[in-house]
Order: structure tokens, then sequence, then C-alpha cells
């Protein structure tokens, strides 16, 4: 079931009214929130609902498609579900992304089913480009400082500090558990791992099944560390903590609010129920 229709705001959405949002939330227990930064502003998510907070004061909300229960109880298809669920934001006609970006992250998507007709050396050389120009991409202007303002507003909000962090007088970690460049960082060794260990005769379709295999995998994994209150669990999230160090910068407040903005939009509707 998709998402009801995207609604944006122009207006500057600060003040009085996200300030009581702020307030009552830090009473409250809130659903689990992600995101995602961009260029021009930071998107917040839970499993229903979603906001994207712009540099310029503009707001967009929307509603998460849902996924299906039978999907849900099944290992696999329930981690690619969400997975492709979680970039609704992006790719929905309506939603954050414009229709060249969601035409560019499209093509991107689907390349790898045409590297299979490559040869090893020229698919290598291919995916290298894809991703280098990728990255370069989805990390430029201030998209590394406000992907550390989505962690801090994040973390704010399991601590129940976000009117505290609004107001400047706490600065949550910019790193998290939770982070997306986590899972890309289990993703690698284990689509590596997959592949020394496909046990059947290549064939033409076979990098794109273990693709999809080391997604869900990792997936599963991912949900696994996550839910785990083993300490050693954590071992596999230092990788991707790591990482953050090169995919996140430290923000400023101004940052750190558009971050809170859209954390402060997601809550609201979630407290509304």
């Amino acid at each position: 079931m998709l998402g009801g229709l995207a609604v944006r705001h122009s207006e500057n959405v600060q003040g009085t009214a996200l300030a009581a949002v702020l307030e009552r939330a830090d009473s409250r227990t809130l659903p689990l929130l992600g995101g995602m930064a961009r260029p021009d502003g930071v998107v917040i998510a839970s499993e229903r609902f979603f906001a994207f907070a712009g540099r310029d004061g503009s707001l967009l909300e929307g509603e998460m498609p849902k996924v299906p229960r039978l999907l849900n109880r099944l290992p696999l298809l329930r981690g690619l579900a969400r997975l492709s669920m979680s970039v609704s934001p992006l790719l929905r006609r309506d939603g954050v992304a414009g229709r060249n970006e969601r035409l560019m992250l499209t093509a991107v998507l689907l390349a790898p089913l045409f590297f299979v007709f490559l040869s090893g050396t020229a698919s290598l050389v291919a995916g290298i480009v894809m991703t280098v120009t990728l990255l370069a991409w989805l990390l430029r202007d201030r998209t590394l400082y406000l992907h550390g303002a989505e962690h801090r507003a994040i973390t704010a909000a399991e601590n129940r500090q976000l009117t505290a962090t609004w107001q400047g007088d706490a600065a949550p970690s910019r790193f998290s558990l939770r982070c997306g460049t986590n899972f890309v960082a289990l993703v690698l060794p284990v689509g590596l791992l997959a592949d020394r260990l496909w046990p059947f005769a290549p064939a033409l379709w076979t990098p794109i099944v273990v693709a999809v295999l080391s997604l869900a995998l990792s997936m599963e994994l991912w949900r696994a560390v996550q839910s785990s209150t083993r300490r050693v669990a954590r071992v596999f999230l230092l990788p991707g903590l790591a990482l953050q160090r090169l995919t996140t910068r430290e923000p400023d407040i101004a940052e750190t609010r558009i971050a809170l903005t859209a954390i402060a939009s997601v809550v609201r509707r979630e407290l509304a129920d």
C-alpha cells in the first residue's frame, strides 16, 4: 500500500508551535526514527510518516508506504521490502527528489542488471566509476554537515533532549548506530562472502541473484544486530561507525535545527493519534 500524497509547505516552520511539539516529544516514548541527508535539507521518517525540512525553511510532509503483512513475516523478503520502502521519500513522484534526480537514481539502481553483459574487468571499472559518481552527487555541498545534523537530532529524540538540543544546551553525538552507512559497511563483506560461497555454476543471472541475496542477508544481519542487547553484536557496527567519520561533519546549530524541524513534523503526527 502506497503512502498518501505528500504536502509541501513553503512557509518557515519555526516558532512557538514547533517548540511545543519538541517539549511534548521529550516527555513521550517515540517510535524509531531514521533519516537521510541531502544538500538542501534533511529527511526524517518513522514507519508511518516522513518529513523533509529544507535549508530554505520549507517543509514537505508525507506518509510512508506500508510493508505488506505477509512480507513482514518472511525472512530475506522482509528486508528487501523495508529497504525499498526506505527510499520512498526520494523516488516517489511527489517526493523530495526532482524528476532528473529520480531518473538518475533509478538508472543507478538498474545499472547492475546490465553489468552482467560486460567482461569482469569492464564490469569492475563501470562499477567503480558509477559508485564514485554517485557518492560525489549524493555528498555534494552541505550534505556531510546535514548528515551529522540528522544523527544529532535523532539521538536527541532518543535521549529526550530535543528542546535542549534546539536551544544549543545539548549536543548529542553526530555518530549513529542505526545509520545507513553501517548497513553499507555490512553489505560489502557479505557480498564478497556470498560471491565466494555461491554453490552453483556461474550463469548470466548469477551476479544479480548474488547481489539481491547479499542485500537481503545484510538487512537481516543488520536488524539482528540492532535488536541485540549483547555488546559483542556491536562489533559488526564498528566499520560503519568508523566510516561515519568520513560521511559526517560537525553541524552548526542552524543545520541541527533543520533536522529537528523535520523530527517535529513527524512526531507531531505520531503523537496526534
